[in-house]
């Protein structure tokens, strides 16, 4: 007998350990900005170098584990991303650190799809799948509440090596666990990997986002960000030609015809795409604004961390009974709502009184729209291809974190460099400018050392930030509008049971579970 409770424990463990090791580096990136020399772009490619390879590997990655085994999937994965993140606690570098990221990037795309498989193989009723994606859907939450808490005590007393190293122990216990707790389950009859699919699939994701994140060093009108833009909307019609013409395509792609498929896998891309560009600009400005240290900043995230987790267990409550169209909209406008109240803040604003306010908002609207979301995606597909639509699921996510993190950034990181160049006009000479616009590290520290030029920086940094913030809301809000049109009405039957997997016992090892 499956001990579905502790099954469930170790995949949200599992999923727990990811979201730690993503916000544990977001709290070190003002760190890393002075101690590795890092500007605007090299902070955006160690968070997107992990986000890149995630969301352009999860697909493959969901069907091999659905094809060799979800256990051992997950064992692996958890193993490699341990390795990975030791080596990064070894390394001096920006570009040493970039090139780890991407390698923790293509462990956690085993890791995570794997996670939501298992829970769709081991709940097979609705109510308790609902719940069990709930509480996976909090452990998101957890993570950003103990990364930057857990992030700040390590760097108020060590160096940035060893947020990596705190990831190491976490890894190996859930290996420990899921070596104990997790039955094996496979589907045997999944096909072999799309080659040209994934290999299409990756270059237009690679040079979309190389695009956004270079463009505002080579601006957004130039020849090589308009070409970059134009090859990586051609790519993606190849994509979708090569998988609507092989006979075991990555993707189906005519799933995405399917309301409750398209439209939640666009709310879910929408919510990470906010919540990844929101992490990314607000611990820069707690630290270099504000003048929180690492741990003062941790300890602001927990509003938003808390926010999401409780929602997430609503909105898994709530959507069977009121349809998800109804618990996934108002999330959305409560998170368009929440950026354009941040777009507004100054340098001075009181965090008591507005940003927790601002933060428990758009946590909130996160936590409606993913969990009911994700299992409105989980419902279109069998139990037994689970590890597909599991990972459809995750590529959504980290597609909207990879370009949120990408598009955010670089809208900041061109409105910011334009104003601080014409802020600090003949007070520093033209190359000092110049390196205060491609690094807020570098500019935050020469306005400690040079009296007067503070208040020019921080004004520069938040015209950069409340632009990037209104553009997220107003996104936040189309959204809304397109899930209130697009996403089922129909509330379900919670008892109703779903289609059992249909692989049996057999001699290579699987069984059913129950």
């Amino acid at each position: 007998m499956v001990r579905k409770p502790l099954v469930l424990l170790t995949v949200c463990l599992a999923a727990l350990t990811i979201n730690l090791s993503t916000m544990i580096v977001n709290i070190a990136l003002p760190t890393l900005a002075e101690d590795l020399d890092a500007g605007t772009r090299s902070l955006l490619w160690i968070v997107d170098g992990y986000n890149l390879a995630f969301a352009a590997l999860v697909l493959a990655m969901g069907s091999l584990s659905d094809r060799f085994g979800r256990r051992p999937a997950l064992i692996v994965g958890l193993a490699g991303f341990a390795l990975s993140n030791a080596a990064a606690a070894l390394v001096d570098s920006s570009g040493a650190l970039i090139a780890l990221r991407v390698a923790m990037g293509v462990f956690a795309a085993l890791i995570f799809p794997t996670t939501l498989s298992i829970i769709a193989n081991t709940f097979t009723g609705r109510r308790e799948r609902a719940s069990a994606l709930g509480l996976w859907g909090a452990s998101v939450g957890v993570g950003v509440a103990l990364g930057p808490v857990g992030g700040g005590v390590l760097l108020s007393h060590f160096s940035w090596h060893s947020v990596f190293w705190a990831v190491v122990p976490v890894a190996l216990v859930t290996i420990a666990m899921a070596v104990v707790f997790v039955p094996e389950s496979r589907d045997t009859t999944v096909p072999r990997i799309d080659r040209p699919g994934f290999a299409i699939s990756v270059a237009a994701l690679g040079i979309l986002t190389w695009t956004i994140i270079e463009a505002p060093a080579h601006g957004w009108g130039s020849p090589e960000t308009i070409v970059g833009f134009v090859v990586a909307a051609l790519l993606v019609a190849a994509f979708v030609r090569v998988e609507r013409a092989v006979e075991h395509p990555m993707i189906d792609v005519t799933l995405f015809l399917d309301r409750r498929f398209s439209a939640a896998c666009a709310a879910v891309t929408i919510a990470f795409f906010a919540l990844f560009g929101f992490v990314f600009l607000i611990t820069q400005f707690f630290q270099f604004v504000r003048d929180y240290s690492a741990l003062e900043t941790g300890v602001r995230f927990l509003p938003v961390a808390l926010s999401i987790a409780t929602a997430s267990i609503v909105g898994g409550m709530l959507a069977p009974r009121l349809g998800t169209r109804a618990v996934v909209t108002p999330g959305l406008v409560m998170m368009g709502a929440s950026f354009l109240w941040i777009s507004t803040i100054g340098a001075d604003v009181p965090f008591a009184t507005v940003v927790v306010p601002q933060m428990i908002l758009l946590g909130g609207g996160i936590g409606l729209v993913s969990t009911p979301a994700t299992e409105s995606i989980m419902q279109v597909l069998p139990p037994a291809r689970a590890g597909v639509g599991s990972a459809v699921n995750d590529a959504t996510r980290e597609l909207g974190g990879t370009l949120g993190v990408a598009v955010v950034g670089s809208l900041f990181s061109f409105q910011y460099g334009e104003r601080v160049v014409s802020l600090l006009g003949g007070a520093v000479d033209a190359p000092t400018a110049d390196r205060a616009a491609d690094s807020v590290g570098f500019a935050h520290a020469l306005a400690q050392r040079v009296p007067g030029l503070e208040s020019a920086v921080d004004t520069a940094f938040l015209d950069g930030f409340g632009q990037a913030c209104l553009i997220v809301g107003v996104l936040c809000l189309v959204g809304a509008v397109v899930a209130a049109l697009s996403l089922p009405a129909d509330r379900y039957d919670p008892l109703a049971p779903v289609e059992p997997e249909l692989a049996a016992a057999g001699p290579d090892g699987d069984r059913p579970i129950r």
